[in-house]
């Protein structure tokens, strides 16, 4: 089995990393060089054909792509402990917040990175404005989830899960590229404080 991802600030290879940390389970990342588009290369597209990382590639040759989908194959293989719920309606939410923290934070967030940033001019044609714009919008999502947040350790009632390993990549990579969180979403700022004490942060 090979896992294959980029080191830090890549925020999906990320999410994989700490998921597993959380399980307990040793797999070594083989590396892929990003800024030598290795990940595009005809190789790596066999594996992967959106050439995007994270891939798992299981012993039988099967690889399964998009960081979600590789976390539920490790949720199925190691159930303990359980990060993506116990009961029917944890299960749900934690769903629902995977999807609420891709759609809502990591859009905005991806956004300005790839039409805003100086490191990304020179991979794409950018649309600046629209880029800049997504600044509003994440401070927008960061408002929505402070007030979420009150009163929660984590985004699943008292439990950390696969939707808080999610956000934690996303405010952490969008902190790298220039969005901070605010100081006036304290809940925000506190559940941040309380993720990144876990061991498993530093993946």
């Amino acid at each position: 089995m090979k896992l294959y991802g980029a080191p830090m600030p890549a925020p999906n290879p990320r999410r994989v990393r700490i998921f597993l940390a959380e399980k307990g389970i040793d797999l070594p990342e083989t590396p892929v060089d990003m800024r030598k588009r290795e990940h595009k290369s005809a190789d790596f597209r066999a594996k992967n054909s959106m050439g995007q990382l994270p891939a798992l590639e299981l012993d039988d040759g099967t690889c399964i792509s998009e960081t979600v989908a590789i976390c539920r194959y490790f949720e199925e293989t190691h159930p303990e402990p359980p990060l993506f719920g116990r009961t029917a309606v944890e299960k749900a939410l934690v769903d629902q917040w995977i999807r609420r923290v891709e759609f809502a934070v990591m859009m905005p967030v991806g956004n300005f990175w790839r039409h805003a940033h100086p490191y990304t001019a020179a991979l794409l044609t950018q649309f600046k404005d629209f880029g800049e714009s997504n600044k509003e919008t994440y401070q927008g999502a960061q408002k929505y989830l402070d007030r979420e947040l009150d009163g929660r350790e984590f985004l699943v009632g008292d439990s950390y899960t696969m939707a808080d390993i999610c956000l934690l990549s996303t405010v952490d990579f969008a902190e790298w590229i220039g969005l901070p969180v605010e100081d006036e979403f304290a809940n925000l700022k506190a559940w941040r404080e309380r993720v990144k004490a876990r061991p498993s942060a530093d993946a």
